[in-house]
């Protein structure tokens, strides 16, 4: 889907006429309740699944006029569909974005951003801490095509002015990071790709545009993996980019040819789940924070890391830029990874899987899972430990949820 200036007229003259009040709305919850496509004469409330890989033209003048985008409308639902269009609308809102597009996962909206604004020769500074597949990204595909990635670390802003070159074009991080929890001061990250005039892009996955929008704090792009907390529930695939038109423009000049689009399917779905997004992202953060706290007390646990606990390095700034902790909690078991092993081992309830965002607690043993792609050297540096475990705090009653991972420490 894309929402070029010409698209996103289209897209807005098909929402109905109660919907573009609301579109104006600055609660989020209205939002992402309220913005949908336009009825049809069978008067549904619920959004239809617009399942179709092409469109019928008036003649054969209007089939030629569209081509030339010399007129509005959809032409192959690899280049836009209703349905993904009222999904990628809603993100764009909910982030505070000028235009936005919808790929077939998390890792296809983060590679079409590279993929689309980079050439041969260009250069990225990137947060050390990023996801697994985005590390792979960076060190084995994309410098086959002469693109190189200068690592800095998460906590040591001051040098990483030293790290940019003449060739440097895009600055990237995760914050919160996946799954060392390091939060980045993004006024502070603004300020440096301002200075050396760079394409400030953050991924926003763990916090989801109810609990901060990094729009606000001076990004270019904001990138999610909506197959998390979007989603919600562990069922799809999806992914958006939200940002500057120019920007998305380009992206959608790759994307378009290169072919990573959401499926109609998982964009309803993806849209439907953005309507509960709001209270579920408050219920994640409420039993995390809690959770958090007990493992703190905890004489098997040697150390906890939440965004929201005080004892977090980065306490103060992620207070000034999230609203809430998110559902993500990071700890270290004493006795290192065989007593990581046995811990998971001994989870009742809590399932093991490498996902997260589900409404069912998730843990993880990212040293040989989302992570394995790094080396020991690298895990290190960016404090994965082989005795991390992740959290991912679902939806169930906090107590349940204690009750399993009490009794599997």
């Amino acid at each position: 889907m894309c929402l070029s200036v010409k698209v996103f007229r289209f897209t807005l003259s098909h929402f109905h006429t109660n919907t573009l009040k609301h579109l104006k709305m600055k609660r989020k919850e209205t939002q992402a309740i309220r913005t949908q496509t336009e009825r049809s004469k069978f008067g549904e409330h619920a959004s239809p699944i617009y399942m179709t890989s092409s469109y019928v033209f008036e003649n054969a003048e209007h089939m030629r006029a569209m081509f030339a985008g010399e007129e509005d409308g959809n032409v192959y639902s690899r280049y836009s569909n209703p349905t993904v269009d009222e999904f990628i609308d809603k993100i764009a809102l909910l982030e505070g974005a000028e235009a936005g597009w919808a790929t077939a996962s998390g890792m296809a909206a983060v590679f079409s951003t590279f993929a689309a604004l980079l050439n041969a020769g260009d250069e990225v500074l990137s947060s050390r801490s990023v996801f697994g597949s985005t590390h792979k990204l960076f060190t084995q595909i994309f410098p086959k095509w002469n693109i190189k990635t200068n690592y800095v670390s998460a906590g040591e802003m001051v040098s990483w002015e030293d790290a940019i070159t003449p060739n440097t074009k895009i600055l990237y991080l995760e914050t919160p990071s996946n799954p060392a929890l390091d939060i980045i001061d993004m006024a502070k990250a603004k300020e440096i790709a301002k200075k050396h005039n760079l394409i400030y892009v953050v991924d926003n996955c763990f916090t989801t545009p109810v609990i901060q929008n990094p729009i606000e704090f001076g990004a270019d792009l904001v990138i999610h993996s909506a197959t998390k907390y979007i989603d919600g529930q562990g069922r799809g695939l999806g992914g958006a980019i939200v940002g500057k038109q120019e920007l998305i423009d380009e992206i959608e000049a790759f994307a378009r040819h290169s072919g990573p689009c959401l499926s109609p399917f998982n964009a309803w779905m993806l849209s439907k789940s953005l309507e509960t997004l709001q209270l579920r992202m408050e219920r994640h953060s409420q039993n995390a924070l809690e959770i958090a706290k007990r493992l703190q007390d905890h004489d098997q646990v040697e150390w906890v890391k939440y965004p929201f606990l005080e004892t977090h390095p980065a306490y103060d700034i992620a207070q000034k830029q999230m609203s809430m902790g998110g559902g993500i909690v990071t700890f270290g078991i004493k006795g290192g990874l065989e007593a990581g092993k046995n811990f998971l081992d001994s989870l009742e309830m809590l399932s093991l899987t490498a996902n997260l965002g589900d409404s069912r607690t998730i843990a993880t043993h990212p040293a040989s899972t989302t992570h394995s792609k790094l080396s020991e050297e690298e895990r290190q540096m960016v404090g994965i430990t082989q005795g991390l475990i992740r959290l991912s705090i679902g939806l169930e009653h906090v107590e349940d949820i204690w009750e399993d991972v009490d009794q599997a420490l």
